[in-house]
């Protein structure tokens, strides 16, 4: 079960880097074309399971990432929907879209109603750092991301947001990503005391917490491996818009 965890962290890394501390304060992710990928080479019946569960006509395979831009131009005007419930192992999370990072909005939106988030992990938690999540080592999101297809999403920094405490950003994929597009199924919630500010203007941040901070407080403080992934898993079981 860790095989796939070690594999994928050793390749993923972010360019992004603390001055003060290069190995704990990285953020790191995995790019979709990374995770398919692996599921295609390791998991037989993944084909399999593509073709007995087809994707409805509305919910194109999202190919690259101009394709993903045009798809949610339109998608974010019929689609207002600004507050989601994220439901965890140790309590639930409420969050707060921003509307002038309106494709990170519409994304978070379409992958919730997607039902992608469901039964993905907090699988790197580094406390009074951030909380990262939307991944697992299960092949089950690998086989979620190929039908939803591979892309990326510009970043969108210079709305006046700063990574304080609370604030819900987007990792970007490192391999050939100069621009730092951003992995658009992973996201990390800043739990620094004082705020993680020297993220500032590399990685997009598109909502906050507005309530369930002590949860957040909470899956920082759980024991990790060498790889800041927990030694106990902890799952995000829904994810659900509430307003």
């Amino acid at each position: 079960m860790r095989l796939i965890k070690l594999i994928c962290i050793s390749i993923c890394f972010l360019n992004c880097e603390d001055k003060q501390s290069k190995n704990k304060n990285a953020i790191k992710t995995e790019t979709p074309q990374e995770v398919v990928t692996d599921s295609i080479a390791t998991d037989i019946t993944a084909k399999k399971s593509i073709s007995e569960d087809k994707i409805a006509p509305e919910f194109p395979v999202l190919t690259d990432s101009n394709t993903a831009m045009e798809f949610f131009l339109e998608y974010e005007k019929k689609n207002k929907e600004n507050k989601v419930r994220i439901t965890t192992d140790l309590g639930h999370i409420d969050i707060l879209l921003f509307e002038e990072t309106k494709f990170h909005r519409a994304n978070f939106i379409y992958l919730t109603k997607r039902n992608y988030f469901n039964g993905t992990q907090f699988y790197r938690v580094i406390d009074n750092f951030m909380v990262q999540a939307g991944n697992s080592d299960d092949k089950k999101t690998a086989r979620k991301r190929t039908k939803i297809g591979r892309y990326l999403l510009p970043t969108d920094t210079k709305r006046g947001f700063k990574h304080d405490r609370g604030v819900i950003s987007m990792p970007s994929g490192e391999i050939e990503n100069p621009h730092k597009l951003a992995s658009p199924y992973e996201f990390f919630i800043v739990q620094q005391h004082g705020g993680s500010h020297f993220l500032n203007g590399d990685y997009t941040i598109f909502g906050k917490v507005i309530d369930g901070m002590d949860v957040v407080d909470k899956i920082a403080k759980v024991k990790t491996d060498d790889g800041d992934w927990p030694m106990k898993n902890i799952y995000i079981r829904k994810v659900e818009i509430i307003k």
